[in-house]
């Protein structure tokens, strides 16, 4: 038994000499902990008890027989962050577009552009940059929208990219908008199940990825009975993207009345949704993703992340990122702006008249990030709270760094305080992935040559 914080590399090598023993036990001793199990709550000066993958025992005087212990006073553990939807091919190609004007800027650069330029290996170069930035700033799980399978092997080098960095990974895979492919897709994924997804690790999972009509790629990439029909028989869930505007309520009102809605999928962005849309998707317990960021700044529809509209239905969003082109890659943004947005909306509502504001809280957006995140991306008995049984997704964030002290309110201090900088430890399936402040097991220098490399191949290769 060795007692020691996040910082001590001799801890993490302990962990690591012992990385996959089902036996091995860390407790996390004397922490705020932030659960997001409603049952819970938040505890103070509590242990957390992690044996092999997963979360066994949080309360006080937690027996310390055998395990490393990790002194984490003055530290917040939360569960590890849910990105429900991110284009992480694109990730060579951040913030080339920063000022983007608008969604048709975006698709005819970057998807009828630089995509019919990718290579496997940009493939993998690109969504293994967004996968490690995702661990770095504390996702845990990610849902990677990877609409740019051109061949089975660029398909293969996505999935490969979410193995070798140890995220969470949930692959949706679609075919690409526009430009020369093999037209494998839809039939490619019966493959890819077999070959990745056909046992029971649970770190990796597989969807069907959409878009909600025929409007930008053609009915080929449209969800509808054929798609729904192939999801259904492989037993893996949809995420439907450009779900905004009236062309997206008709198809929705479509979909509820060929049974083809329900918690298994997913609608992205759900900006400018008509009242029945919004009524059928509540009645259906459909999951909705929202891009703050994306929404706000790309100008989707109307702009506004419909969080107020999702909620008058009973239906609580996860959050994503989108696209790196344009927009960050972190959660806590993605919290921030949300929170702000909603609560000046909703004070603005009611400005000039004697009804109080209805404002979300930093207890919501926290609980979209993480939780609800979780249940939109099919796996919220996996992940999304620190609950005995669950798996050992969590965050190691340090209350007491300048920006963060006193600790007054620790959710406040998440969701308002705190960045990838606060992050002294992520642990991904009970893995130490970030360890001292540092992702674990990247040869940077490696990486940004890598990175470069693609990058300069995707922009100086010529696009019909």
């Amino acid at each position: 038994m060795t007692t020691s914080d996040t910082t001590s590399p001799a801890v993490l090598e302990q962990l690591q000499l012992r990385s996959g023993d089902p036996e091995r036990r860390i407790l996390f001793t004397g922490a705020t902990i932030v659960t997001m199990d409603p049952d819970r709550g938040v505890l103070h000066n509590a242990d957390l008890l992690v044996e092999g993958e997963t979360i066994t025992a949080i309360g006080s005087g937690l027996i310390r027989d055998g395990a490393v212990v990790v002194d984490a006073t003055g530290t917040i553990l939360t569960p590890g962050f849910v990105d429900t939807h991110r284009h992480a091919w694109e990730t060579q190609l951040r913030r080339i577009m920063p000022d983007v004007d608008d969604l048709g800027a975006y698709v005819m650069s970057t998807l009828a552009g630089y995509a019919t330029a990718y290579r496997p290996n940009d493939m993998y170069v690109g969504t293994k940059l967004a996968a490690l930035t995702a661990i770095d700033s504390g996702i845990t799980c990610m849902l990677d929208f990877s609409h740019n399978s051109r061949t089975p092997a660029h398909s293969d080098a996505a999935v490969q990219a979410l193995i070798d960095t140890g995220i969470r990974g949930v692959h949706a895979s679609m075919g690409p908008h526009f430009g020369d492919w093999d037209e494998q897709w839809p039939g490619d994924l019966a493959r890819l199940k077999e070959k990745y997804f056909a046992g029971d690790d649970r770190l990796l999972t597989l969807r069907l990825a959409a878009l909600a009509t025929d409007e930008i790629a053609g009915p080929a990439l449209a969800y509808g009975p054929e798609l729904a029909r192939t999801a259904r028989e492989l037993g893996i869930g949809v995420s439907v993207d450009a779900v905004f505007g009236t062309s997206s309520s008709a198809a929705v009102l479509d979909w509820e009345k060929e049974g083809l809605l329900g918690a298994d999928v997913t609608l992205i962005h759900a900006t400018g949704l008509t009242q029945e849309a919004w009524k059928a998707i509540g009645g259906s317990g459909t999951t909705i993703s929202l891009a703050p960021t994306s929404d706000a700044q790309i100008g989707l529809e109307t702009a506004i992340p419909a969080v107020d509209e999702a909620l008058a239905v009973r239906v609580r969003p996860g959050l994503s990122i989108d696209v790196e082109v344009a927009l960050v890659s972190d959660m806590f943004t993605q919290m921030r702006a949300l929170h702000a947005i909603q609560r000046m909306r909703a004070v603005n509502a009611v400005y000039g008249t004697d009804q109080q504001p209805a404002r979300i809280t930093t207890h919501d957006v926290l609980d979209f990030a993480t939780l609800q995140g979780a249940r939109t991306n099919g796996l919220q008995h996996v992940t999304g709270s620190l609950t005995p049984g669950k798996k050992a997704d969590l965050l190691v964030i340090q209350a007491e760094d300048l920006n963060n002290m006193p600790l007054n309110d620790p959710i406040g201090t998440v969701v308002l305080g705190s960045d990838a900088r606060n992050i002294s430890a992520v642990l991904v399936n009970g893995e130490p992935r970030k360890w001292n402040g540092q992702v674990l097991d990247v040869d940077l220098a490696a990486l940004r040559d890598e990175v470069h490399a693609s990058r300069e191949y995707v922009l100086n290769t010529p696009t019909a």
